[in-house]
């Protein structure tokens, strides 16, 4: 089977790249846009046929992985045509190109596709986003789903884990911390998510891909947290650090823009259809990345 992971040097692109390519059986291939990296070749979803693209008609890839998205939230509300853009334009190129190359195509969606008033959500539940951010992500999730048959999308929310640049929430708290940085995180005590490792994302797509698996799934972990319990969580790991924490609310931190604030996801119909499968969560992640630097150490 042939991948091509589109955003591959990004947090979901770059895991889903990494478990994929442990299967002998994969021909995998991982592009990047903005940010290339040792792992990825160059793709522009905006100019497809821009001169030093990968040959993505020459691959001919069975599967096409869209991870790449503008998702700084409050920049796509004050920048809507670039949120356009760099979401739903994407979009409709890798469409193409799927059409072009028979390829089935898999897109990554988001829990703010919902309004956040009645969370953590399953798939059939009406949908409603309130930002420019989310009506783009839902503009492209329904484009894909309405354009393939065996088309498949899968939503997820607040993703960890590790990744080069260390943009995740997380990973950006782990990185303050080891390196002893003064840190005041003002944080929404009201905005609750179901944060979810991007190892567990690839080893969940990799599963929907290899069944030819169609239509949407949530995947979600066990942790149903707001931004304040999940800073408090990471820094329960560790006594030497310099982070504060203020709890405000949503509203108070007056952000560009609008929030889902009962956020989430519950990934029941992904478990019923794999029953064998455990999500990790946070304190397994933060567990292990302790065990890493432990080993690291006796190394030393």
């Amino acid at each position: 089977m042939k991948i091509l992971i589109l955003g591959a040097s990004g947090l979901v692109g770059s895991n889903c790249l990494n478990y994929f390519s442990e299967d002998d059986a994969m021909e995998v291939v991982g592009t990047s846009f903005s940010y290339p990296t040792a792992d990825t070749v160059p793709f522009d979803t905006l100019n497809p046929t821009k001169e030093g693209n990968f040959d993505v008609l020459g691959f001919k890839p069975d599967v096409i992985l869209h991870c790449g998205a503008l998702t700084w939230v409050d920049y796509c509300e004050q920048h809507p045509e670039e949120s356009y853009q760099k979401t739903v334009q994407s979009t409709i190129n890798v469409i193409e190109l799927c059409k072009q190359t028979g390829a089935k195509m898999v897109y990554i969606s988001s829990d703010y596709v919902f309004d956040g008033k009645n969370g953590p959500y399953t798939e059939d539940y009406p949908v409603s986003p309130i930002s420019v951010y989310a009506a783009h992500k839902l503009e492209a999730e329904k484009l894909v789903l309405e354009a393939f048959d065996n088309s498949l999308a899968i939503r997820i929310t607040n993703v960890y884990g590790d990744e080069e640049r260390n943009k995740n929430f997380v990973a950006r708290m782990l990185v303050a911390i080891e390196n002893k940085e003064t840190m005041h995180m003002k944080l929404p005590f009201d905005q609750y998510a179901t944060p979810v490792n991007a190892n567990d994302v690839a080893r969940c797509l990799y599963l929907l891909i290899t069944d030819n698996k169609s239509g949407i799934y949530n995947v979600a972990s066990t942790d149903f947290l707001n931004r304040v319990q999940l800073a408090n969580r990471v820094l329960s790991y560790y006594n030497d650090h310099n982070i504060t924490i203020e709890s405000i609310s949503t509203a108070a931190l007056n952000q560009p823009a609008p929030r889902p604030l009962m956020g989430g996801l519950i990934a029941a119909k992904f478990l019923t259809e794999y029953p064998e499968f455990e999500f990790t969560n946070v304190d397994d992640y933060l567990m292990n990345k302790l065990a890493e630097q432990y080993e690291e150490d006796d190394a030393v």
